[in-house]
């Protein structure tokens, strides 16, 4: 499925849909898997984008892999236990490094389950926005499988090892306001107000200079795994380039001229 995203940009804000609503969005094939990685690589790309919002198209965010498939024993559950760890290092895996590393700031804008895989996918954008009518669930252990696209590292990162532990382990399913008590979200919405609210939201990140907004990223991604004396270095070198940005200047005038009124 060539088409499995949608891509479209206003101004400096990018907006992703997983566009496979009959079958809930399902992270089936090598097709899909390439199609989000490619879009990510057009967003890394491209200079004018500022901020990326994440959606699915229809009810669902993401319904994960396609259980079908797993039974069968194809697409991913295909071959041998060498040629599935193969399959999973060269197909779904590069998800989560193409999302997870993009320089811009990235928004999860979620509108109905995300299950498995569409769970992690949600962990692997900055912030998470949700319908109330959303669901949460790392099911894996359900099916007798682990994560296998990176939740065992992002869940951790969103909500805390004890909350990661106790959904990891039972696989259970949460709604939208315990995710919100849990912060893995960090707001829920009215479902015809979440793309409102994600684009205003990616808007007020786009009005802030493109260089900073991607360094700002940078350290926030380096600073969960780095001593604080590292990451001290990196905020200077990049702080140097930052105050010789044509952007920086420009804000500064910005800033002093509303400073006037």
């Amino acid at each position: 499925m060539t088409d499995f995203v949608k891509y479209e940009q206003d101004g400096g804000i990018a907006t992703l849909t997983l566009n496979d609503p009959e079958r809930r969005n399902a992270l089936s094939n090598q097709a899909q898997w390439d199609a989000v990685v490619a879009a990510c690589e057009r967003v890394q790309r491209d200079t004018s984008v500022r901020c990326v919002i994440l959606t699915g198209a229809g009810t669902a965010f993401c319904a994960g892999g396609n259980v079908k498939d797993m039974k069968g024993k194809s697409g991913i559950a295909a071959g041998s236990p060498y040629a599935i760890r193969e399959g999973y290092r060269t197909g779904i895996q590069r998800i989560p490094l193409a999302l997870y590393h993009l320089d811009v700031p990235t928004i999860a804008a979620v509108n109905g389950p995300a299950i498995g895989a569409g769970c992690d996918l949600t962990c692997m954008c900055d912030i998470r926005i949700a319908s109330d009518r959303a669901k949460f669930a790392e099911s894996f252990v359900k099916l007798g499988i682990i994560p296998g696209d990176g939740g065992a590292w992002l869940l951790p990162r969103a909500v805390g090892m004890s909350k990661a532990a106790e959904l990891t382990f039972t696989g259970d399913t949460i709604g939208a306001a315990e995710a919100l008590a849990c912060g893995l979200v960090s707001k829920v919405v009215a479902p015809e107000q979440l793309m409102p609210e994600a684009r205003a939201l990616a808007a007020r990140i786009a009005s802030n200079p493109g260089p900073a907004l991607r360094m700002a990223k940078k350290l926030l991604r380096e600073g969960q795994h780095t001593r604080i004396e590292s990451l001290l270095e990196l905020s200077a070198a990049l702080q140097a380039l930052a105050h010789h940005t044509p952007e920086h200047g420009q804000a500064l005038d910005a800033f002093l001229a509303s400073m006037k009124r």
